[in-house]
C-alpha cells in the first residue's frame, strides 16, 4: 500500500477489544444507525444513477467525503481495524426490475490493478476492464465486508441471510455451501436505514428474491489494512480514490 494511501487515511485509533471478540467470534457485527444523516444524503447522491443488481462505484465527492477518515461511517468501521482502508465499493438496488437471488455462498474475489502470476492468487477473470481474482485465504480473512443499508431491510424485500459463525470453517465448496450454511444458526439481516453490518469475508450468505415491491438499497464496501505482493496491488490504488 502506497504511503500516500495510508497518510490519506491513518490516525491515532484504537481496536474496540469487546467489538474486535464478538466479531472474531461470530463472524459479524451490527452497528445500529452508524451513519450519520448528512452523510446518508452523500450517499444517496453517489448511488442516485444505480438501478442494476450490482454497480461498481468509481470516485465522485459524495463518496470520497463519506470514505474520508473523519467521516462517521469510516470512523465507525475501524473500530475493528484502524488501519483498514476501501478498496472496492459496489451499489445494489434490489427492485421489481432487479429482484434477484443467489444462493449460499461466499465471496472470495478481489479487484486487482493487473493480471500477475504470483503463487496463491487464482481463478483470474476480467469484469469491466478490472481484473478480478482469488487470493490467499489468509488476504480473505483479514478483510471486512460492510453492508451500509440505504433503506430498511427485511425478509419481505429481500434481506440477505447469514450463516452465523462459519467464517470459521475457512473455503467452503460451493457443492457444500447449503449444507455447511445450515450448520450454524442462520440469521436474516433486518436493517433499518443508517444501520452497518461488517462481516467476515468468508461468512456464507444468500439473498433471496422480494416478494413485496420495494427498493432496498445497500452500499457494499470491502475493506483491507494489507498490502498485495508487488506488483500486484489493489486496483482502488490505481487512482487514490478508494473505491
Amino acid at each position: 500500500m502506497s504511503a500516500q494511501v495510508v497518510r490519506k487515511y491513518s490516525r491515532v485509533m484504537t481496536t474496540d477489544r469487546k467489538l474486535k471478540d464478538e466479531f472474531e467470534q461470530y463472524g459479524r457485527v451490527w452497528l445500529r444507525d452508524a451513519v450519520s444523516d448528512a452523510d446518508l444524503k452523500l450517499l444517496d447522491q453517489a448511488t442516485a444513477d444505480n438501478t442494476k443488481a450490482g454497480q461498481r462505484l468509481g470516485s465522485s465527492s459524495a463518496l470520497d467525503t463519506v470514505l474520508s477518515k473523519n467521516s462517521s461511517l469510516l470512523t465507525s468501521i475501524q473500530r475493528l481495524d484502524p488501519m483498514a482502508v476501501p478498496v472496492r465499493t459496489v451499489a445494489f438496488n434490489k427492485s421489481e426490475g432487479a429482484n434477484w437471488g443467489v444462493p449460499w455462498h461466499q465471496d472470495r474475489v478481489i479487484a486487482v490493478n493487473d493480471k500477475v502470476e504470483i503463487e496463491g492468487y487464482h481463478n483470474w477473470t476480467k469484469k469491466s476492464g478490472t481484473w478480478h481474482c482469488e487470493p490467499p485465504e489468509a488476504i480473505l480473512d483479514s478483510m471486512l465486508f460492510v453492508r451500509v443499508h440505504l433503506d430498511e431491510s427485511s425478509e419481505s424485500n429481500g434481506a440477505m441471510e447469514i450463516s452465523v459463525g462459519s467464517h470459521i470453517g475457512g473455503i467452503v465448496p460451493s457443492a457444500k455451501a447449503e449444507e455447511t450454511a445450515n450448520a450454524y444458526p442462520i440469521e436474516v439481516c433486518n436493517a433499518k436505514r443508517g444501520d452497518v453490518l461488517i462481516l467476515k469475508m468468508l461468512t456464507l450468505h444468500r439473498s433471496k428474491p422480494a416478494t413485496v415491491q420495494s427498493g432496498r438499497r445497500v452500499l457494499r464496501i470491502d475493506l483491507s489494512s494489507l498490502a498485495l505482493p508487488p506488483p500486484m496491488f489493489w486496483h482502488a490504488e490505481k487512482t487514490e480514490t478508494r473505491l
